[in-house]
């Protein structure tokens, strides 16, 4: 399929419908059948599909060329970039690469330090931080570098960022969202959410602004992972009722597919739509979304304000 016939998640971005992304990593090494037989299981499901980049401090294949792969088969790639692990040249380079290859959507991040990762002896760059990218690409955008200087043909992209409801000074995490905007964010994907009332929240203080934010769906899989996410991953909390729900559960995927189901229709009458982390379970999400209600073409609960 050509970059020209695939439904580009921009475009549903200003319509009423209940947007639903998903997240892949890229393989370690080459192979990324595994990636496809997952994204062959949610065509028709799923708006747009995250591709990250070395997430967690993994070294895997590139976020830019596994986009690339992931609109060749037909699904819109939204090309997540962090800034740690190139300056401002090289960033400024695969943006322009991006948009050479058809890529239009983005979501620009800081990264992980590489110090949690595999190759903690890795030098991190941090050039310049999230929202200075997002100022970067829009400034591509309209035919300037990050020196000022002109380019010989300018790039089209939609520019998403990250959110966080369960922050915990909520103040700031507003002046944070409210500055990406102002950056050139056109739409936000939250950390991870247990519980429908961070969401609800958030999206009382956030609906002045009128940009959709997806609430950030996480898949659990067992007790011991929710613990170590608990512990070792900042930014998430699984609350002991959900930890014991699992450590009751004979059958672990059957109970995610409740669970996530539970917690997507808690936070849909609040979001403009959810963001899936799948870790490896992406073959659940068909059923997941079956048993949240949520058909083909879900509508948004709330309407957002127009700009």
């Amino acid at each position: 399929m050509s970059a020209q016939q695939v439904a580009r998640f921009e475009d549903k971005l200003d319509s009423d419908r209940f947007l639903i992304t998903m997240e892949v990593n890229p393989p370690k090494g080459t192979d990324l059948s595994e990636m496809m037989e997952a994204l062959a299981k949610v065509r028709g499901l799923v708006d747009a599909v995250n591709v990250t980049d070395g997430s967690g401090a993994i070294m895997r294949a590139c976020s830019l060329a596994v986009s690339r792969s992931v609109l060749d088969a037909g699904f819109d790639p939204i090309f997540q970039m962090t800034c740690r692990d190139r300056n401002r040249l090289a960033l400024q380079g695969d943006l322009l690469g991006a948009a050479l290859l058809g890529i239009r959507n983005l979501l620009l991040l800081t990264g992980d330090d590489p110090k949690s990762g595999d190759h903690p002896e890795a030098k991190p760059v941090f050039d310049i931080n999230s929202a200075a990218l997002m100022q970067v690409a829009r400034s591509l955008t309209q035919g300037k570098d990050m020196a000022g200087k002109d380019l010989a043909g300018s790039p089209h992209f939609c520019i998403g960022a990250a959110a966080d409801p369960n922050a915990k000074d909520l103040d700031v995490e507003m002046q944070k969202f409210a500055a990406k905007i102002a950056a050139g964010a056109e739409f936000f994907q939250t950390q991870a959410v247990f519980d429908a009332a961070p969401v609800e929240n958030f999206m009382k203080r956030s609906r002045a602004h009128a940009k959709p934010v997806l609430a950030g769906i996480l898949l659990i899989k067992s007790a011991k992972m929710a613990r170590y996410m608990n512990e070792h991953v900042w930014g998430i909390h699984v609350p002991d009722h959900l930890i014991a729900r699992f450590e009751s559960a004979a059958d672990k995927k059957a109970e995610c597919i409740r669970t996530t189901a539970e917690l997507i229709r808690s936070v849909m009458p609040h979001a403009d739509g959810i963001h899936l982390y799948g870790l490896g379970w992406e073959a659940l999400i068909p059923d997941i979304l079956k048993e949240a209600a949520l058909g083909s073409t879900p509508k948004r609960s709330v309407a957002r304000r127009a700009t």
